[in-house]
C-alpha cells in the first residue's frame, strides 16, 4: 500500500503533464519519467502513463471537431488505421522482454525530444506549405505513415503528436488549423486503443491511474486558461531540456 504522498506526488506530475500538452506538447516527458522515479517498472509506468492521459486527449479531440472541416472525410478511413496501429504498439510493448523497453526508454525520451526541439520549424514549413498550389493528398502514403506513427504512439507516446502532424502535412492538402485537428483525433485513437488492451493486460495500476487521470484533466483546464498568457516557446525550451536531462539519466543508471 502505498503512502498518500506516493498519489500525490504521481498526480501533480500528471497534472503538470497535461498543462504542458495544452500549451506546448511534450506532457509525457514528465508524467513517464516522474513515474520511473516513483519507483514504478518502466513497461508498467508506460501502461498507467497511457490510460491515465487518456481523458486529455478526449478533451482536446472534442474541442478540436469543428476545425476538422475538409478533412471529415479523411478523419473516416484513417481513424480504424490509428486504431490499429494504436493496438499493434500496445501488442509490441507487452511482447518486449521489460529489460529491452528498459533499454530503449532512452533513446525513445531522445527521439521524443529531439521532435519537440524541432516543432518550431516543423510548424512554420506546414504553414507555409498547406494549401500550396499542386499539393494533393497521397493516401496509400497517408495511410502507412499514420500507421507507422500510431504504432509507435501505442509502443511509447511521447512525441506522437509532433509526428503525425509531420506525416500529414507531407500527404494532406489542408490548413495547418485543419491537420492539428486530425492530428488530435488520430492521436485519441491510438492512445485510447492502446489503453484499452492494456486494461485487457492486467498491468496497469489503476488507482495510480485514476488519481493521475484527475491530474491531467486539471492540468489540462489550467493549461488552456494560461495558453494565452504564457510563452509556449520557453515552455517548449523547459521540457526540451528536461528530456534530454532524464535521457541522460536513465543511459547513465
Amino acid at each position: 500500500m502505498h503512502a498518500v504522498w506516493w498519489y500525490g506526488l504521481a498526480g501533480l506530475a500528471a497534472a503538470a503533464a497535461g498543462a504542458v500538452n495544452a500549451l506546448a506538447g511534450g506532457g509525457t516527458l514528465i508524467s513517464f519519467p516522474a513515474l520511473t522515479a516513483l519507483g514504478v517498472p518502466p513497461v508498467v509506468a508506460n501502461m498507467t502513463n497511457t490510460v491515465a492521459l487518456c481523458p486529455g486527449y478526449f478533451g482536446g479531440a472534442v474541442a478540436q471537431w469543428r476545425d476538422l472541416g475538409s478533412l471529415a472525410g479523411a478523419l473516416r478511413w484513417l481513424l480504424p488505421i490509428g486504431v490499429l496501429g494504436g493496438t499493434v504498439g500496445a501488442m509490441a510493448l507487452r511482447a518486449v522482454p521489460p529489460g529491452f523497453f528498459r533499454a530503449m526508454v532512452p533513446w525513445l525520451i531522445l527521439f521524443a525530444t529531439a521532435l519537440l526541439a524541432a516543432q518550431p520549424r516543423l510548424r512554420g514549413w506546414l504553414a507555409q506549405r498547406a494549401g500550396a498550389p499542386g499539393s494533393h493528398s497521397h493516401r496509400m502514403w497517408e495511410g502507412i505513415g499514420v500507421g507507422l506513427a500510431t504504432t509507435y504512439g501505442g509502443f511509447f507516446g511521447a512525441g506522437l503528436g509532433v509526428l503525425l502532424l509531420a506525416i500529414l502535412g507531407l500527404t494532406a492538402d489542408a490548413s495547418l488549423t485543419r491537420l492539428n485537428a486530425l492530428k488530435q483525433w488520430l492521436s485519441l485513437a491510438a492512445n485510447v486503443a492502446a489503453a484499452v488492451y492494456f486494461a485487457g493486460a492486467g498491468r496497469v495500476m489503476w488507482p495510480l491511474a485514476a488519481v493521475m487521470a484527475v491530474g491531467a484533466w486539471g492540468g489540462g483546464v489550467l493549461g488552456g486558461t494560461l495558453a494565452r498568457r504564457l510563452a509556449p516557446d520557453r515552455l517548449r525550451h523547459l521540457v526540451v531540456a528536461l528530456g534530454a536531462m532524464v535521457a541522460v539519466a536513465f543511459l547513465a543508471t
